[in-house]
């Protein structure tokens, strides 16, 4: 194989399942053990104001961060649910065409899955937004994921805030790699899945929805998601 030829060969995605599970317990330790996630919140919020540096009800960041990626992303899953629906001859002439049409269903599926499957998460793992906790002006003390709430401190309600469901949207789109036949395809839909989930991310981080450890173990767990679902139909074996 010439030169050319293997800089346009897409990568072996596949094999980044285990690297990305270690690199997942890694960073679980460090936000777990260390006072990152209050250090990066802090300069989200201006203490002497009381407020936060985005305000959640302004139309428009929320358009732009919130409302608009999360329309723009459910469309996208529909036109590839149709697209994996139509026949051969139909789905030639549309973009992907020629795309074995298990890497159509695996996208959907991630699209659909991901964001789903982190908000089951986000119901068991009661844990409360940074707009909550007492240090930015709520009325709920910070507990992190392997602590426990005080016994006489304990909140009536439960959190719903880790890991980070809106960005899991954006972070799903890592499933159009799938359907990249090149390395540069490939990086491409790197960039908008990052691009995407990113800015969803530090958007809730901004107003207080969401700690940065949130964000990463969302992007990790999509990672994981839509490489799981190329083991589910096969293809991470090198099939087409």
């Amino acid at each position: 194989m010439n030169d050319s030829a293997r800089v346009r060969a897409p990568w072996r995605i596949d094999r980044t399942l285990y690297p990305v599970l270690g690199l997942l317990a890694v960073l679980f330790v460090i936000f777990e053990y260390t006072g990152l996630d209050l250090w990066v919140q802090d300069h989200c919020y201006d203490f002497a104001r009381g407020a936060w540096l985005v305000d959640g009800r302004a139309p428009g960041p929320r358009l732009w961060f919130y409302t608009g990626p999360k329309v723009l992303i459910i469309l996208l899953g529909l036109a590839i649910l149709v697209q994996a629906l139509l026949p051969a001859a139909r789905r030639a002439r549309l973009p992907f065409g020629a795309i074995n049409r298990r890497h159509l269903w695996i996208a959907f599926l991630t699209i659909g899955t991901v964001p789903f499957v982190i908000g089951q998460l986000k119901m068991a793992t009661n844990i409360f937004c940074p707009s909550e906790i007492r240090r930015y002006g709520g009325d709920v003390p910070y507990v992190r994921v392997v602590e426990s709430y005080p016994p006489d401190d304990t909140p009536t309600r439960r959190g719903d805030c880790f890991p980070a469901g809106h960005a899991s949207g954006g972070f799903a789109l890592l499933a159009l790699m799938g359907l990249a036949r090149t390395r540069r395809g490939q990086q491409i839909a790197l960039g908008i899945a990052m691009a995407a989930g990113w800015s969803m991310g530090i958007y809730q981080m901004l107003k207080g929805s969401h700690y940065l450890s949130h964000t990463v173990f969302t992007a990790c767990l999509a990672w994981i998601g839509f490489l799981l679902w190329r083991r589910a139909f096969g293809v991470h074996r090198g099939e087409p």
